[in-house]
């Protein structure tokens, strides 16, 4: 085989892994979390972010709130050591539903990203996701909506 083609099989190949680990790690699925609503505050069982799967548990990155009174879902994503930020999945670069995996917030529409904390990482947004602010206690998360 010629070393040129050689190199470019390579780098196809390399190109083929990098692309399916993504796909694979944004694969976690959505999980739409029961919740309760109590006037302007949303409460979530922290059990909403144990999964059960053939006998064994493991910890769900995020979960999804979707609430009739906002017209697009809210992400509440367990960062380390069990901190919890709350998201509106609404981009504020043209009002597209967020994309969630690979732990970043992805725009469908033009391709702007935000972290797990709501920051723009990359554009055309401008401005940072309208956050919630959470507190907790043993057994629920709340999401102040106000």
């Amino acid at each position: 085989m010629e070393r040129r083609k050689f190199i470019k099989n390579c780098c196809i190949g390399v190109a083929a892994v990098s692309a399916t680990s993504l796909l694979l790690s944004s694969c976690e699925g959505l999980y739409y979390a029961k919740f309760a609503r109590q006037g302007k505050q949303i409460k979530i069982a922290k059990s909403e972010f144990t999964k059960v799967k053939d006998g064994k548990s493991s910890e769900r990155k995020f979960v999804i709130v979707k609430d009739t009174d906002f017209t697009f879902p809210i992400c509440v994503f367990n960062t380390k050591e069990s901190q919890y930020v709350a998201s509106l999945l609404k981009c504020t670069h043209n009002s597209c539903e967020l994309n969630v995996g690979g732990g970043i917030y992805t725009c469908p529409c033009h391709g702007s990203e935000f972290d797990t904390q709501g920051q723009v990482l990359e554009g055309p947004a401008e401005t940072n996701l309208k956050t919630f602010k959470t507190s907790q206690d043993n057994d629920y998360i709340y999401l102040q909506l106000s």
